[in-house]
């Protein structure tokens, strides 16, 4: 117990520590290639703090548990806005670009739109159940493929931004981004595992830790990344690392492995988890038309729903 008590803490130091130095890292090497913050979210941020979520996905994928792989992807997406842009926004208002309320949000929308039709089967047979198939897999790809050419187009189209003296050269900038990643991933597991080991020790059942501790675990570098990017005032590494998140969660950590490995079936999502990352995708996407801005307020309305949705996952 002291053991775990001990990891426990060391991976939330490196867990923040990581983040510090990822957010400074890529802020840097936004400015010195003279790129938009945003566009660095989007990408290097977004797909940096997925890496935990895909790596469960694999692992569950090939030990035939591909339910998990699901369940991960759904409650990861809900958690990121929900949660961390919920904390986030009540560390300071988040500005919300226009290129973000036109063009990323509505990707988002869309392809979570497409992975819950491609979900619900029984509605569209009356013969047949809930399953993700190969093809479902390779759909979900070819999707993806529509905002990877989207931020080609970003690239080539960009425009000159305010410039700033960057913090750190570009060869310190890519080594303290991998390193800054490479202590999310190391925190972030430590943290899961030592917590899920001390749960055990208290006797949690092992459905109880599944729901919070990992659910919650592979949350922990978006999280941590988003609510010090806040604070640092990096608004576009806050914003555009879940944005990015939940498009790379649906479109590489769900969609890749299921179109490599083959069909989920028997799935145990409800209606309740669907309507709960629809919902949420579509407030983010209402707040931030309506003003551009996260408020404090709406933060407020994503924490309420998170506590209400969370509340019937574990209670009901």
């Amino acid at each position: 117990m002291i053991l775990n008590s001990i990891i426990l803490i060391i991976g939330f130091i490196v867990l923040i520590k990581g983040a510090d130095l990822f957010v400074d890292a890529a802020s840097s090497l936004a400015e010195n290639f003279n790129i938009s913050k945003m566009l660095i979210a989007l990408t290097i941020v977004s797909f940096g703090t997925s890496a935990p979520e895909f790596a469960v996905s694999i692992k569950s994928m090939l030990s035939n548990s591909g339910d998990i792989v699901l369940g991960n992807v759904i409650g990861s997406n809900i958690l990121n806005i929900l949660l961390i842009l919920g904390v986030s926004s009540l560390v300071h208002p988040l500005t919300v670009k226009n290129a973000t309320v036109k063009k990323e949000l509505p990707i988002t929308i869309m392809i979570t739109t497409l992975l819950i039709v491609l979900i619900s089967d029984i509605f569209l047979s009356n013969n047949a159940t809930n399953a993700l198939t190969r093809s479902d897999g390779i759909t979900i790809c070819l999707f993806f493929l529509v905002f990877v050419y989207y931020l080609v187009s970003v690239m080539r189209n960009k425009t000159e931004e305010e410039n700033q003296a960057p913090k750190y050269s570009v060869l310190k900038s890519i080594l303290f981004s991998i390193i800054g990643i490479v202590c999310l991933i190391l925190g972030s597991n430590a943290v899961v595992d030592s917590a899920s080991d001390i749960a055990k020790m208290l006797g949690v059942s092992e459905r109880m830790v599944s729901l919070t501790i990992i659910a919650l675990g592979t949350s922990l570098p978006e999280l941590v990344t988003s609510v010090i990017a806040t604070k640092k005032g990096e608004y576009d590494i806050a914003m555009g690392n879940v944005v990015g998140s939940n498009i790379f969660n649906i479109g590489v950590v769900l969609g890749v492995p299921l179109a490599l490995f083959g069909t989920i079936s028997n799935i145990s999502i409800s209606n309740i988890d669907l309507i709960a990352l629809f919902l949420s995708t579509s407030l983010l996407f209402i707040y931030s038309l309506k003003n551009y801005k996260i408020t404090k307020a709406e933060g407020i309305s994503f924490l309420v729903i998170f506590v209400i949705y969370y509340s019937y996952v574990i209670f009901a």
